[in-house]
């Protein structure tokens, strides 16, 4: 049989090794046994090329690195174990392959920008207790990124065509801890989406129900502190259309972290499993339901944004306003002004965000439009927005309140107050009720982290309300 055999999701805790655990390694014995047990079956398997998915890999933002060269060399001497060295020879063949067949879908996936050769623990865990049992192949290694998780699937999807059409014998090792957040003595502290994430994440892969592995929210995975669940989804992505045997081989938490080790064993094709196709036409549905719902304001940014994008020309009040905007604009928008952020996320992420604290417009309406063309193609953080991603775009926007001066954090509320600091000439803002900022305290360092100020210097505080409109 040709193709991706099999996979193995696998932990990499460096004190699972002797020569790092001193002992301590015998408290996640149930890992020892079922990763022993993996390794036995990959001996089985013989496998010409294993690939290798670790979070400890080089990674970007917006791409996916895949290890260059002939091989790399790696070694323990991080955790005072010098002496556990690792030499791997890459597949240059599938290297290429692979990233002809990203370039040809347009994911963003490739050889350039490494930064450290050497190997990475993330890659070496697994690899030690593959040595054990078997020697007789060749390595593909991959980075994560913060793409989307439907990109991260795609990206399996790639690995499984160039293991068809190179001919190759593959198995892939995903490789990622689960969550750092279990208890207060562990080295993360807790939070009480670990032990949630866990046994969710532990039913997802135990029964290989790939399609809930969408249903996680990067909130949600933030907050556990895992660092696996992207390998999980490039794995199972070279499982498309795929029938698979699963079997959960164990799971364990004893120092903090979450330590789960399931089995994968391709077993025919089964055309219902195309989890991402599954996915994404759900997403379109959602996203025309938003776009349904949205109000006059968000529309107003939308057909700006669509209009620039596509003609490079900006939409005028005087002139080309739809008819339907023009119809339901209230009349504030054209005789009030106000301060007015434009956000735009795609695939859950931010895609661009820029605004105005207080007016600089004649109307609200213009600084919407002002501020939309803005957010798509001159936020430094992002590239322009394509006309391709269009259909993809969430838009919100937040019309400011005045801003008064404050005394004290104590006068904030991350719900409702958004917060500006001042230190001089540097100014920062953030909005209220943003995911993920849940204290004040986050909320004024992502402030002070936007204006170049730094973490501990004093600074000015107002705060301001705002209405959201999406």
């Amino acid at each position: 049989m040709k193709g991706i055999l099999a996979a193995f999701m696998v932990p990499h805790p460096p004190l699972i090794v002797p020569e790092i655990g001193g002992g301590e390694e015998k408290k996640i014995q149930k890992t020892i046994d079922a990763y022993r047990e993996a390794a036995g079956r990959i001996k089985e398997l013989k496998p010409e090329t294993i690939v290798i998915l670790s979070p400890h890999q080089i990674m970007y933002a917006d791409y996916f690195h895949i290890s260059p060269g002939k091989g790399a060399r790696g070694d323990f001497s991080n955790f005072r174990a010098r002496d556990v060295k690792f030499e791997v020879s890459y597949d240059e063949e599938f290297v290429e392959e692979l990233s002809f067949l990203a370039a040809e879908r347009d994911l963003p996936a490739g050889t350039m920008g490494e930064r450290d050769k050497k190997l990475d623990h993330g890659t070496m865990v697994p690899l030690y207790f593959i040595d054990q049992f078997y020697h007789d192949y060749q390595v593909v290694r991959i980075g994560l990124s913060g793409l989307s998780l439907a990109r991260h699937y795609e990206l399996g999807e790639c690995i499984r065509e160039a293991a068809r059409r190179l001919g190759r014998r593959v198995v892939i090792i995903a490789s990622g801890d689960l969550s750092h957040r279990l208890k207060e003595d562990g080295p993360y502290g807790y939070r009480e989406e670990g032990p949630v994430y866990d046994e969710r994440i532990m039913e997802v892969m135990g029964t290989g129900n790939f399609a809930e592995l969408f249903e996680f929210s990067e909130k949600f995975c933030d907050r556990a502190g895992e660092c696996g669940h992207r390998s999980f989804v490039i794995m199972a992505g070279a499982f498309d259309r795929t029938e698979v045997k699963t079997e959960r081989l164990s799971y364990e938490g004893p120092f903090g972290v979450g330590y789960g080790i399931c089995a994968y064993e391709a077993a025919g094709e089964n055309a219902v499993r195309n989890f991402r196709e599954q996915f994404e036409e759900k997403e379109r549905q959602r996203l025309a339901g938003l776009r349904e719902k949205e109000d006059v304001y968000v529309r107003l940014a939308r057909r700006t944004i669509e209009k620039y994008i596509i003609s490079g020309r900006k939409l005028q009040i005087s002139g080309d306003l739809p008819e339907e905007i023009r119809k339901e604009m209230p009349k504030e928008m054209l005789t009030c002004r106000a301060g007015a952020f434009v956000s735009i996320k795609k695939d859950g992420q931010l895609r661009g965000c820029i605004g105005t604290i207080q007016a600089t417009r004649d109307s609200l309406a213009e600084e919407i439009i002002e501020n939309a063309v803005s957010a798509a193609v001159r936020d430094p953080r992002f590239s322009p927005i394509e006309p391709e991603e269009l259909e993809s775009l969430v838009i919100s926007v937040d019309v400011l309140g005045d801003t008064e001066k404050i005394s004290s954090p104590e006068e904030l509320d991350t719900e409702r107050y958004g917060v500006i600091v001042t230190k001089g000439r540097k100014r920062g803002l953030l909005l209220p009720n943003l995911e993920g900022v849940d204290t004040v305290e986050e909320q004024i360092a992502i402030a002070k982290q936007k204006a170049g100020i730094g973490e501990h210097e004093p600074v000015e505080l107002e705060r301001f309300e705002v209405v959201r409109h999406y």
